[in-house]
């Protein structure tokens, strides 16, 4: 189950990667303006607060990273903040943005999240 839950926080960081890319490098194009909704005149009015927004989301990354490749009890711990931070942003997201975002986020993290707890138990 181990193997299965760090597979889980590693595929959750690399969908976060994904949108660090979005946001930080691609915000103006046809494929994140496609993924946000969003207009051309308001990608280029949001540009710097979306990579602002994208860097944080390289933390969650960057986070879930470290707590599947550090041992325990440091992994473990990284694992379960990270995901849990994942959570959280994805259910403000779902309230204030899209509820797209419930499924997009916070679900997979919630997964995850009980995957890491069953297979440290």
């Amino acid at each position: 189950m181990s193997i299965i839950a760090t597979a889980v926080v590693l595929l959750i960081a690399a969908e976060h990667v994904y949108i660090l890319v979005l946001e930080m490098f691609l915000w103006t194009g046809p494929r994140a303006r496609a993924a946000f909704g969003t207009s051309a005149e308001f990608a280029s009015a949001t540009k710097a607060l979306a990579a602002n927004q994208g860097l944080y989301n390289g933390f969650l990354a960057a986070g879930l990273i470290w707590g599947a490749v550090a041992s325990s009890p440091v992994g473990f711990q990284a694992k379960v903040f990270f995901l849990a931070c994942v959570a959280v942003a994805g259910l403000y997201g779902a309230a204030t943005v899209s509820r797209k975002i419930v499924f997009v986020q916070t679900v997979p993290a919630v997964i995850g999240l009980a995957l890491v707890l069953t297979a440290h138990s």
